[in-house]
């Protein structure tokens, strides 16, 4: 697989995410059918921004959880560690779809001694031939110290051209924030939150209790 390197590289990934223990789950929308009724669980549009520069790579998430237009919970805990902490993860699907893929993803890393890259590639296999696994309609953005992912349900593990990437609802609003402040001064943290701040100016899914977590990159 051809991979470019960049100065900088950015993922953006707005997620619709069900929240599973609050703090502790990606939260997400999920529906459940029986008979003629459908039931709604609360759904997140948000934004998780990510961005690699000068050493370092940070995602951060908002906090925001809403059912239809009702704001549920503001302070949702979005941004997740793999591999061990080597690993950061954003998602976009239901929550047993996200625990299923990463608990998935976790196992992969294991088996390749933390090669995000191979482990990529041999979950999304997995993912496409799978019976159960092919039925999941989510994308995934993970990042380590040396490259950034999109792995997609219909076998896509790509690295974004330039670096930059948006999924899900919202993405493009923190995706064109990023994509502006790149080249600026601002550090890899600093964009992160800037890109999410002007985000939450326009979506209203996002608001502004944010999480970064960072890594020291490649």
């Amino acid at each position: 697989m051809h991979r470019e390197s960049s100065p900088g590289r950015i993922c953006i990934a707005g997620h619709q995410l069900l929240n599973h223990g609050l703090n502790k789950g990606f939260p997400a929308h999920a529906s459940c059918r029986t008979g003629l009724r459908r039931v709604i669980a609360p759904l997140a549009r948000h934004d998780h921004p990510t961005v690699r520069k000068n050493g370092v790579v940070a995602i951060g998430g908002d906090g925001q959880v809403s059912i239809g237009q009702t704001i549920v919970k503001s302070n949702a805990r979005k941004v997740r560690r793999l591999g061990g902490g080597d690993v950061i993860g954003g998602f976009a699907g239901a929550t047993a779809d996200a625990f299923t893929l990463f608990e998935r993803l976790e196992a992969k890393l294991e088996q390749y001694r933390g090669q995000l890259m191979r482990a990529a590639v041999e979950l999304a296999k997995d993912w496409r031939t799978d019976r159960y696994l092919r039925r999941l309609e989510a994308m995934m953005i993970v990042a380590d110290k040396e490259v950034s992912l999109v792995l997609t349900g219909t076998g896509d593990v790509l690295e974004p051209e330039g670096g930059v990437v948006g999924i899900g609802s919202g993405g493009n609003y923190a995706l064109a924030a990023a994509r502006a402040l790149a080249d600026g001064p601002l550090d890899a943290e600093a964009i992160v939150r800037r890109a999410l701040d002007i985000a939450a100016d326009i979506c209203v899914y996002t608001n502004r209790n944010v999480t970064v977590e960072t890594l020291k990159s490649g």
